[in-house]
This record gives C-alpha cells, structure tokens and sequence, in this order.
C-alpha cells in the first residue's frame, strides 16, 4: 500500500516531452519522432522546488542542465566580501548551468522565485545524442546561443548610463521573452522583488519604487504589488532605442 502511494504521488509531475506545453520552445521544439523519444528517454524530472529551494551552489560540480518548465528561477554569483549579484532570471523553456559546461563546475548559484519545475539533462547523454542526431545538436546550440544572447543583453543593460533606460530595458526583455512564450506580455505579474530587479539593474530598492511610480504617473503603466501592466510597450521601446513592433503598428 505504501508503495503504491508513492507512486501516485510521483505521477502527478510526471510529463513528458511529447505532450509537454513548451516543446515548441525548450530542446524538442521542431524534431522528428526518433530523435524525441530519444531525447525523453534521458530526461529526469523531480519534484517541484519550493520557493527559495536551491537548484544548484557556486562550486557545485555539474552533470545536468536545467530547463525551466514552470515558474521561475533566478541565479546570481557572491563576491569575496560576500556581495550578491543577481545575473540573471530565468523563464520556461530556457535553460540554466550552463556556466559549468566549461570546467565542470557552476560559478554561480541558483534558486526558485517561486513554486518551479525543472527537467534535469545529463549532460553527458546530450552530448552522446547530440553527435547521434543533427536535430538534437542543432537544438542544443539553439538554446546555448540564446544564453549568449541574454548575457550580451545584460551587458549592453549595465552599460546604459540612465537609470530609466535601464528600467524600460528590464521591462521590455521581459515582455518580449513572455510574448516568445504565448503569454500576455503587457499584463504579468513579477516574480522577483523590487530588491531583485535593484540588484539585477545596478540601482538601489528607492530608485527602482520611484521610477515604476513615475512611469504609472506618465501612464505608461499599472503597477499594483507584483502585477505590472504595460499600456504603452511603445514609449518603453522608444527610450531603449527600438522601433515599434509591427504587430501594433498603426495606419
């Protein structure tokens, strides 16, 4: 009897990647029949880690990659003098610790923002896939390259010498990569804290309340606690420097 309880209890997060909301996103999105069984056949799945749980410490040695199926995990790095950095928040269908394929160990740590569930990839059988199949080794350095891209945008981030730029350049990565996923880009709610994107952004907590109050003042939008809703993704876009998306262009 207690077996078969453990069993049902297992079940209940047990998913796969054929029927699994973000394979058109994640490693499976695009691939034959073969190679996506093959791919599953590697994959484990765990329980959900709970607010604040860990999925990995600096140091930690690595044999898994980390593709986020739901919720949201947020990573950063600790200086000699004990400092925290946050490099980095993590969404669904994208992937976390690739910062150890290097020498095999993770310089940074990492932890849910809230409920999360994760596949674990050993790495090690990717690899062996990956040379077995071209759509699996295109799959990996698909998402490797979209690592790239996001530590690239948070340099050029960094790199912005206004503190509102950087708060429109927050917003709208984060609208874009939601709207990536088929979810509502203009209403959402944060996962992080106000502290959070501070430390992520290079501002202080007051700095980061007083530009959200500004920004509401001006109408761009609707901040409520956690909830945020954009009413001009436009003007956010336009201080960052981008053209208006073509799906709200207006004759």
């Amino acid at each position: 009897m207690k077996k078969r309880a453990r069993v049902i209890r297992m079940s209940g997060y047990k998913v796969s990647c054929q029927n699994c909301s973000l394979a058109g996103l994640c490693l499976p999105k695009g691939l034959p029949a073969v190679e996506l069984n093959e791919l599953d056949s590697i994959i484990k799945r765990r329980a959900p880690l709970r607010r604040h749980e860990r999925l990995f410490g600096a140091g930690d040695g690595c044999r898994f990659l980390y593709a986020v199926r739901s919720g949201a995990v947020k990573s950063w790095v600790t200086s000699t003098n004990g400092d925290e950095r946050i490099i980095g928040f993590h969404l669904p269908g994208e992937l976390v610790g690739v910062d150890a394929l290097g020498d095999g160990h993770h310089s940074c740590t990492a932890a849910a923002l809230e409920t999360t569930s994760v596949c674990r990839v050993p790495i090690e059988a990717l690899n062996t896939l990956a040379s077995a199949y071209p759509g699996i080794n295109a799959q990996v350095q698909r998402l490797l390259g979209e690592v790239l891209v996001q530590a690239n945008e948070l340099l050029v981030l960094l790199g912005k010498k206004g503190a509102t730029e950087r708060m429109a350049s927050f917003l709208v990565n984060l609208s874009g990569r939601l709207r990536r996923r088929g979810l509502s880009h203009r209403e959402f709610s944060l996962t992080m804290t106000r502290r959070d994107v501070g430390n992520y952004l290079g501002l202080a907590l007051g700095t980061v309340c007083r530009l959200l109050a500004e920004l509401q003042e001006q109408g761009v939008l609707n901040v409520h606690r956690r909830y945020i809703q954009i009413h001009d993704l436009d003007y956010l876009r336009a201080i960052v420097g981008l053209p208006v998306l073509p799906s709200v262009v207006r004759l």
